[in-house]
């Protein structure tokens, strides 16, 4: 397309499909990044060559047209869209915009800077205190009313105490991180197709038209502005105006602040790409809004989006990409995994060329065959996953993919067992598998042997030394000078990491054995509880599954675990070894927690969600990710998980106050429940 009037019709009428799949349907075929991309060059031709129709451009409007499934809500004032920054030159040259149209320098500005949520914008209407109407965004001017739908989520108050008149509130629409995990697994076990993202899943659970299915689905709304605020609630800026709406029952972003200076605005929103990963919900920008009414007032609004107000974008965590072919890896328990082998793509900061595809059902429900363009995800330290095809009905897809049915390791058979979705290379021999069990029993989550990583374990295997992770101990000096790139000083390091390996507690030594089903959080609470390996193994069913952060699933696997043949030999030569079997109890701290399971939901001030989990193992507890009747109290944060807090209201279990959380490490125990 090299004349720029086709290349911008082409444009426009891409965009406003990518609109009407994201606004209308709840199902974007692009990521953010990709569309964003779309939307820049749009720009830029129409721009550099004007026309009298670039008002209906796509790039100049907000949303798309509500659907006509829902009644039209007409918007008391228009909901407009932001303006987006991507870097921090981008942020700069806005304050100073802003600050010059203001005649002010812009190191005494005060800015509110925001988490920029990845959900679904609402309103919702109230008259003399009673909620009336809920409606989307839709176009800006005309939303949908989803009233019904919205009266089912459990943060949105249904009426406010002392506040006449009408009252317009205004925000966001979201799954929290752990509630659409919860989502997701349930999606799994009905064998229908997971939600490829928060938003998707946020969206499309408040536009049901039967409420009951949005009240199964545990959203949350944080709200973030009011119309006209100064008359309706007599506050005069951004901070006030979140402090007002939290009195009225609201959810806040617990981490919003109010700075002044351009650096130190700038500073704030870097800090939020710093966290995005520990808030409890999905963050892909930080939102920057001048802090004084009246400033904005003078500031003034386009007809899209308000001059005061931008997003600064985050690097993008998901990308498109061309799947090239996809191949099965075997893992250290047989389990056969296919991934997919991509083009290169940089998504969030790192070039990816493979990612997880999880197993053969995944693979068949997102109908991904090689040529296709995917969807690539990637979330901090999280390994790269496909979210999905880019539907393109001009292309020729090839064949869908098949499972293989022998290990492309060993040739041996791969089976499915029983009703699980995972296959399994079922010959015991399979060099693949005691190559992945020597590396995690090495890794660093387990027993932290220094320099043993997968080459160095694959020499050891190709050199008859390791047959099984035990042989390990008894590696010597002299054993290892014979491999490549071992001379004296390498191997007597990597033989005394391996005996100072012998030292680890009885909680990592669980993890480095790979019990299925078990997991640092399981193994904790397993060590705590026996001490020694001994009593773990001669403990009774009913036993295991008696402890705080154990199921039946765990309890059974670890139960068959230790009397298994095999293991009862590897454990006898793991203890002729001098491996320590037992879990000491070394802390200064007081074990005000011992052997109680204490679930955090939502953000704990001063404390990251990693602290706050070690806070509570330090103190003997342990920290499980789901709520149960064993559950000794759940921790409500800021932004909590509704679908935690739904269960344990269901199970009787106390619901702390974060402000409770400090007294709760010191005694074990609260001076009050919450509601």
């Amino acid at each position: 397309m090299s004349d720029a009037s086709e290349r911008v019709a082409w444009l426009r009428a891409e965009i406003t499909r990518h609109n009407d799949a994201y606004f209308v349907h709840d199902a974007p075929i692009l990521p953010d990044a990709d569309y964003d991309e779309l939307v820049r060059e749009l720009r830029r031709l129409e721009a550099a060559h004007p026309s009298p129709d670039a008002s209906r451009s796509p790039a100049a409007t907000v949303g798309a047209p509500p659907d006509a499934t829902f009644q039209p809500v007409r918007h008391a004032e228009a909901m407009l869209s932001l303006d987006n920054a991507f870097d921090e030159g981008d942020l700069r040259a806005w304050a100073e915009r802003v600050a010059r149209s203001l005649g002010i320098d812009p190191d005494g500005l005060a800015f509110a800077v925001e988490p920029k949520i990845d959900g679904l914008a609402l309103s919702i209407h109230y008259d003399e205190g009673v909620l009336t109407q809920a409606a989307t965004r839709g176009d800006g001017a005309t939303g949908e009313d989803v009233t019904a739908n919205v009266r089912t989520v459990a943060t949105v108050p249904s009426s406010l105490a002392a506040v006449p008149g009408r009252v317009d509130v205004r925000g966001e629409v979201f799954l929290a991180k752990s509630d659409f995990a919860e989502l997701n697994e349930l999606q799994r076990r009905r064998g229908d197709r997971e939600f490829a993202n928060p938003r998707n899943a946020a969206a499309g659970s408040l536009r049901q038209k039967n409420a009951a299915v949005t009240a199964e689905r545990a959203l949350s709304f944080l709200a973030y502005q009011v119309v006209d605020p100064v008359n309706v609630l007599q506050v005069t800026s951004q901070g006030a105006l979140l402090a007002k709406l939290a009195t009225l029952g609201f959810l806040v972003a617990a981490e919003a602040r109010v700075v002044v200076g351009v650096d130190a605005m700038i500073a704030q929103t870097s800090w939020f790409e710093d966290h995005r990963h520990d808030l409890p919900f999905e963050v892909d920008g930080a939102v920057v809004k001048v802090d004084d009414f009246s400033l904005r007032s003078a500031v003034g609004s386009t007809s899209r989006a308000p001059r005061w107000a931008i997003a600064r974008k985050f690097p993008p965590e998901e990308r498109t990409t061309r799947l090239l072919t996809i191949e099965v890896s075997i893992g250290r328990t047989g389990r056969a995994t296919p991934y997919a082998v991509l083009e290169p793509v940089v998504v969030a900061g790192s070039t990816v060329s493979m990612a997880t595809l999880h197993n053969e059902d995944q693979v068949a429900l997102k109908d991904l065959r090689p040529g296709d363009r995917v969807v690539v995800r990637k979330a901090g330290d999280v390994i790269p996953e496909v979210v999905g095809v880019v539907v393109d009905p001009a292309q020729d897809r090839g064949a869908p993919w098949s499972f293989p049915t022998t290990c492309p390791e060993c040739g041996g058979p791969l089976e499915r067992v029983g009703e699980e979705r995972d296959t399994y290379c079922v010959n015991p021999n399979c060099p693949a598998q005691l190559l992945q069990q020597v590396v995690h029993f090495a890794s660093r989550g387990a027993l932290d042997i220094e320099g043993l990583g997968e080459q160095r374990a694959a020499q050891l295997i190709e050199a008859g030394l390791v047959r099984d992770v035990a042989d390990l101990f008894s590696l010597g000096v002299a054993d290892l000078e014979s491999l490549d790139g071992l001379a004296a000083v390498s191997a007597t390091a990597l033989v005394g990491a391996v005996q100072r390996a012998k030292a680890q507690p009885l909680s990592r030594l669980l993890v480095a054995l790979g019990v299925r089903h078990v997991g640092p959080v399981a193994a904790r609470a397993l060590a705590s509880w026996f001490e020694t390996y001994q009593q773990l193994a001669a403990a009774p069913l009913v036993e295991l599954e008696a402890i705080d952060g154990v199921g039946p699933v765990i309890a059974a696997s670890v139960y068959q675990f230790v009397r298994s043949p095999e293991v009862v030999e590897r454990m006898a030569r793991l203890r002729d070894a001098g491996v320590t079997l037992r879990e000491p109890i070394t802390s200064s701290i007081d074990q005000t927690l011992r052997g109680r399971a204490v679930v955090v939901t939502g953000t704990v001030p001063g404390f990251s969600r990693e602290a706050a989990e070690a806070a509570i193992v330090e103190r003997g507890g342990t920290s499980p990710g789901t709520v149960s009747a064993k559950t000794y109290c759940v921790v409500v944060g800021d932004a909590p998980g509704a679908s935690k807090l739904t269960k344990a209201r269901a199970l009787g279990v106390p619901l702390v106050g974060a402000d409770e959380f400090e007294a709760l490490l010191v005694s074990g125990s609260w001076r009050a429940t919450i509601a």
